[in-house]
């Protein structure tokens, strides 16, 4: 069974198909895959990833999570934002605590939990400071421990590196990488919107290629390199070409 299946979405803003921002997209994610949607600016990656998450419910077509539909969020998905969206008046350790707040447990195993997830994201020390003390990367850190405190089953990330500089953004691509191939977080799969294509490769098993808007898919293109993923070997930037010929097309 597929962990997530979108089929023949389509989104628009007012009544006319003439305005569709996402046009009939389909693909589907599988178990332990971590899939990449790339596309131009503004073709409605943000927007589908919302449709994914049940922030936002499409015109037309469904999305169902292992063959239940999504028609509002649900536990079993997290979101991981562009700009870390942390409450500044709480501490990291509050922030993270956010992502348990439909959970049943008692405050305390709250608390252990979150302090030792940021500890596992190298934050120990600033689990009771406020995120206006944290670098850009140190801040993301805490969004995405907050993502998976909850255990959930499906992470879908919105350029989550885009507002950090190259070098904490591929420190920060790594970690990700080793913590999920670790199965230091259970998860099933990981949804990522970005538009870099470089990106996509290091990270993906499969890469959905969508247009300029109305979007639809124009390739859906499986990479199998073994990861750590390393730039400078062979294929690794012809890969990386033929995605930003497809998206040029």
């Amino acid at each position: 069974m597929n962990v997530i299946d979108v089929r023949d979405v389509q989104f628009y803003y007012d009544t006319s198909k003439d305005a569709r921002i996402i046009d009939d997209i389909r693909f589907t994610v599988k178990e332990n895959e971590f899939v990449s949607v790339i596309g131009p600016s503004g073709c409605g990656k943000s927007t589908l990833l919302r449709i994914i998450a049940g922030l936002i419910r499409p015109n037309s077509g469904k999305v169902f999570y292992k063959g239940r539909e999504i028609a509002y969020p649900i536990p079993e998905i997290s979101f991981v934002f562009q700009d870390f969206a942390l409450m500044p008046w709480l501490t990291n350790v509050e922030n993270v605590k956010l992502g348990l707040s439909m959970s049943k447990m008692d405050d305390d195993r709250k608390e252990k939990l979150a302090r030792k997830l940021l500890d596992q994201f190298g934050l120990k020390g600033f689990e009771d400071s406020h995120p206006n003390v944290l670098s850009g990367g140190m801040k993301q850190r805490v969004g995405i421990a907050r993502a998976v405190v909850s255990n959930p089953r499906v992470i879908l990330m919105d350029e989550p590196f885009s507002a950090l500089d190259e070098l904490t953004a591929e420190e920060l691509r790594g970690d990700i990488v080793r913590m999920l191939k670790s199965k230091k977080i259970s998860v099933d799969c990981v949804i990522m919107v970005t538009h870099n294509a470089e990106e996509a490769v290091e990270l993906s098993d499969k890469v959905v290629v969508l247009s300029d808007k109305p979007s639809h898919v124009k390739a859906i293109d499986s990479i199998h390199m073994k990861y750590p993923r390393d730039r400078h070997k062979k294929g690794y930037q012809n890969l990386v070409d033929d995605l930003y010929e497809k998206l040029e097309r």
